[in-house]
């Protein structure tokens, strides 16, 4: 079922590849879609909200350092918790973007990334291990349970151009609604502390992990 829908969003997640804004370079962070900043996270006084509603989708794009390549890649985590329906239909993920395309790294029980509980914060741990699960099958000679091992070998030189955690899920649950908190990027950490309102709350809270 993850595979077919896979196929299906191709086209709509090659498009939040494209579009960063100039705040995004600076604050660290931005939010597209149905996304916004709600209190309180998990052991923390704010969270992001990505909701999908129908066909509607919610998502974070993280700026990355310039020439960073995918064998750089060597932390992914967040901490997640679902308000309404689960995990399911490849979302929520997280997409990597390579070479005008996205390889997928997929939140929830492997092999069918379904069945997340609700009302509890989890923390995925470090999803870009060597024997992690990354989806490649839009890559050139990928496929859709690659280990983060196997596609070092293939793509460990491209450059990353952009990291999203999206949520686009509601065309099956009808509303998916999950909070995301404290995210590691490599050794860069994001609380989404900020100040502000309506938009303005999108600054981030990016700090270097000691």
């Amino acid at each position: 079922m993850v595979k077919r829908f896979v196929g299906a969003l191709a086209a709509v997640a090659v498009g939040f590849v494209v579009g960063a804004s100039p705040a995004l370079a600076a604050q660290g962070f931005s939010l597209f879609g149905d996304a916004t900043r709600v209190h309180a996270g998990n052991h923390s006084h704010t969270a992001i909200q990505l909701r999908s509603a129908g066909a509607g989708f919610g998502g974070i794009d993280y700026a990355v350092p310039a020439g960073m390549t995918f064998s750089q890649l060597q932390n992914l985590s967040t901490d997640f918790m679902f308000t309404a329906a689960s995990c399911g239909q490849g979302s929520p993920r997280f997409q990597v973007n390579i070479d005008g395309r996205n390889a997928f790294v997929y939140i929830g029980p492997p092999p069918n990334y379904t069945g997340c509980p609700t009302d509890v914060w989890l923390n995925t741990v470090n999803l870009a291990t060597p024997a992690s699960f990354i989806d490649t099958s839009q890559l050139s000679g990928g496929t859709f349970y690659d280990t983060f091992a196997a596609a070092d070998l293939k793509y460990g030189n491209d450059v990353i151009t952009g990291i999203q955690l999206v949520a686009d899920a509601g065309f099956f649950f009808g509303t998916q609604t999950v909070l995301i908190d404290n995210t590691m990027i490599n050794a860069t950490l994001f609380t989404y502390e900020g100040r502000g309102h309506g938009d303005d709350e999108s600054v981030a809270a990016a700090v270097e992990a000691p």
